[in-house]
């Protein structure tokens, strides 16, 4: 694979292979290599040597699937990236990781990562030991801890009055009721160049901590603060016979279809199947074929229909005509192209391939278009050929090519406009395979259960809720069968030589990026105009079926007033705003200080039931308006919803980071986790998707009161 990103050095690199500085691979309590061969791509973790390089890869379009929080002042983020382009980040003075999964795996595969140890410096001293006065004032922002797995933890975010200095350091010190103690330092966040508080990754103490004090490096202190549990709600317990657990494989967009399609069948009088209106592309991807040698001088020739239309197998060749002074020429006849090159007065070939690949897609306009391939420019044609064109596509038979209709799941005794509507909505990111077997399991338990519980009766009678479980199934077809790393949808908006077959992979729109608010298109931060880029938002706002599809749901059914859309991964609980204009920071519009706590209190509503699966428990700072807690994701749908439509509208980042006890250290899962683990991540955010539609109808229920 050649370079995939528009972020990628374009210098050749001859040594791929990245190993952690001072780690022997197979030697005992050592931790493995990060290896990445020439071509091989892979999810890797990557300490990043500044905040700067970070907010400079999102910028260029690099693939971040994941910001996990350093320890002591590090950067961390998980980066979809080549062999070429890790050691291209590794000349950049990015740090590898450990490798959370590659390519093919179609599994999460966990390796170990090194962490050095680091000594921790006296706070509130110069260098010589002398006190120096207080010169900043701190401020607890929050402290939380809870208990999962048996072992409790504990966050703290604290603010200083310090913004402009970056040498301020700040330890949090612990204690619990029975006198233990112990400390932690702080790392200092900034994002688009401005501060924004100190935080740490939760950290394991050995009982409830009662009580924290934080002080910095230049003297000042925070006065004490209390924990408070996180997030301190419960849901009610299910009762016997409670019915779930529909889970028992990955789905893919066929196996939805048919879930949607039975469920409809078997619950007429509470659930009806609903086409969304914009088609999309399909699982298509037009044909091409080199002709020549890449090594030395070759074109790619293009089929200007898909392959599935009939382009797959025509074959395209060039040929000496034998006889001097002849023009450059072609022929399609029997589904063969045949050049025949042009010569000269002694009869030697003479066609460059800028010329035959202008000649073709001249000749016949409407069946194929040509390019020169990278680094043949100008050169002589050689005799070629045939070569068969072919769209690449690897799905087994059965699964369809043709221009696919979403579907949505309508679930409720009254669907008619007259009770308060809740939209959950997953797989707008091809890779995250987790996301729609939650919202499958949501809908399953809504509809099994209504007979037999009374409490899923009253949210029926009460809530009117709409379940699209994947917004994007050409994307996950792509993912499922030939690149398990396709986050964007198939449609390739790609010219010229950016059609190269080699860069396939990177072809495609991100979905959640091809909203209208908040958009790249109105100057807002965190999308690319790169059609190579993970984060390419589309030749204009709602340019994609994908996101048109959505809208358009909501648009028709004014009664949905809440929303969740399903991600993975990293264990994040966020809302609006989503975006900001990296100059000066500017979010979109914050809201309401009652809006506000309507989001904040239900957050942990839902968070309290997501931990009661099995307690995995989303962390207080990554529970937030996404452009506090996550990065600026210009062009989101949750903002289009919230803004546009008067939605309240969250976006789940499930497959939290689990705890290694052993290795005393937070590990993240992927996109694609054993299946056991996505498994578990089914369940529990599907019990978060049944409190949202508690935190509905109580909302329905009080504004009637």
């Amino acid at each position: 694979m050649t370079q995939r990103r528009r972020w990628v050095s374009v210098a050749a690199v001859s040594v791929l292979v990245c190993v952690l500085p001072g780690v022997t691979a197979g030697v005992s309590g050592a931790e493995p290599a990060v290896q990445l061969a020439a071509g091989e791509v892979a999810l890797v973790q990557v300490q990043l040597p500044s905040r700067d390089m970070l907010l400079d890869l999102i910028a260029g379009g690099a693939d971040v699937a994941a910001v996990p929080r350093g320890r002591d002042g590090e950067v961390h983020a998980d980066l979809v990236v080549s062999g070429e382009e890790l050691a291209e980040l590794v000349g950049r003075g990015a740090r590898p990781v450990r490798i959370v999964q590659r390519e093919g795996d179609g599994s999460a595969r966990y390796a170990e990562s090194v962490r050095a140890a680091e000594a921790q410096r006296s706070v509130g001293l110069t260098s010589d030991g002398v006190s120096v006065a207080a010169v900043d004032t701190l401020h607890f922002m929050s402290a939380h801890w809870w208990v999962s797995g048996g072992q409790t933890f504990l966050q703290t975010k604290v603010a200083t009055s310090a913004v402009d200095d970056p040498a301020v350091e700040i330890t949090v010190t612990w204690r619990t009721a029975d006198g233990a103690t112990g400390s932690y330092p702080l790392q200092r966040i900034e994002d688009a160049g401005e501060y924004q508080y100190h935080v740490a990754l939760p950290q394991p103490v050995p009982a409830t901590p009662t009580q924290v004090t934080a002080v910095s490096s230049l003297g000042g202190s925070a006065r004490p603060a209390t924990p408070a549990p996180w997030p301190g709600t419960t849901p009610p317990e299910p009762p016997a016979g409670y019915q779930k657990d529909f889970i028992d494989a990955y789905l893919t967009p066929l196996d939805i279809r048919a879930r949607i399609n039975r469920l409809a069948r078997q619950y007429p009088h509470l659930a009806e199947r609903i086409d969304l209106p914009n088609p999309t592309q399909g699982y298509r991807r037009t044909a091409a074929a080199y002709l020549g040698d890449p090594a030395t001088a070759a074109i790619v020739v293009e089929s200007v229909r898909f392959g599935d239309q009939g382009a797959n197998g025509i074959q395209v060749s060039t040929v000496h005509p034998g006889a001097p002074n002849r023009p450059l020429d072609a022929r399609f006849r029997d589904r063969v192209l045949t050049v025949s090159l042009a010569t000269d007065a002694s009869g030697a070939a003479i066609s460059t391939t800028d010329q035959v690949a202008a000649f073709i897609a001249a000749r016949y306009p409407q069946r194929f278009t040509a390019f020169v391939e990278d680094g043949s420019a100008g050169m002589l044609m050689p005799v070629a050929g045939p070569a068969r064109l072919d769209d690449g596509l690897r799905a087994p038979a059965g699964v369809p090519h043709r221009p696919w209709t979403v579907q949505a799941l309508r679930i409720g005794v009254h669907r008619d406009g007259s009770r308060v509507g809740v939209l959950a909505y997953s797989q707008e990111h091809a890779r995250e395979w987790a996301t729609p077997l939650v919202t499958m399991e949501f809908a399953e338990r809504l509809l099994a259960n209504y007979a037999t519980d009374a409490e899923t009766r009253a949210l029926l009678e009460a809530v009117d809720v709409f379940v699209v479980p994947t917004v994007n199934p050409d994307g996950a077809n792509y993912s499922f069968y030939d690149s398990n790393f396709q986050r964007k949808n198939m449609v390739n908006h790609c010219a010229g030589a950016l059609r190269d077959p080699r860069l396939r992979n990177s072809w495609g729109v991100d979905v959640n990026r091809n909203y209208e608010v908040g958009s790249l298109f109105d100057g807002y931060f965190g999308a690319s105009t790169s059609c190579l880029s993970g984060t390419f938002a589309g030749t204009g706002e709602h340019s994609e079926a994908e996101s048109r599809n959505l809208i358009a749901l909501a648009d028709a059914h004014p009664n949905i007033k809440f929303g969740l859309n399903v991600h993975s991964y990293g264990g994040y609980f966020m809302w609006p705003p989503g975006a900001y204009v990296a100059e000066g920071r500017i979010t979109l519009p914050r809201p309401s200080i009652e809006e506000t706590a309507l989001f904040q209190t239900s957050a942990k509503r839902i968070v309290g039931a997501i931990a009661s699966a099995r307690g995995t428990v989303t962390w207080p700072s990554q529970t937030g308006p996404v452009c506090d807690v996550l990065y600026s994701a210009a062009g989101n749908s949750a903002d289009e919803l919230y803004y546009d439509n008067g939605v309240f509208a969250w976006d789940f980042e499930v497959g939290n980071d689990l705890w290694n006890p052993a290795a005393q250290r937070w590990e993240g899962v992927g996109f694609q986790p054993p299946f056991p683990e996505a498994h578990a991540e089914s369940q529990e955010f599907a019990d978060g998707l049944i409190e949202l539609v508690r935190v509905a109808r109580d909302y329905a229920s009080a504004a009637h009161n």
